[in-house]
């Protein structure tokens, strides 16, 4: 589960540097990083837990 955690989140932040770089999407792609950003701290608080 923690690996598709982070393979999301880096997806996440592609998409969201090709977006940027595009400027296709408008206001989307910062909420996509947003949410790869609290993905990314999710997996980091899991592994100290684990």
């Amino acid at each position: 589960m923690g690996n598709l955690l982070y393979i999301i989140a880096v997806i996440l932040i592609i998409g969201w540097a090709v977006g940027f770089i595009g400027y296709s999407a408008g206001g989307i792609i910062h909420v996509l990083l947003v949410i790869a950003l609290i993905a990314i701290l999710f997996r980091v608080i899991q592994g100290r837990r684990g």
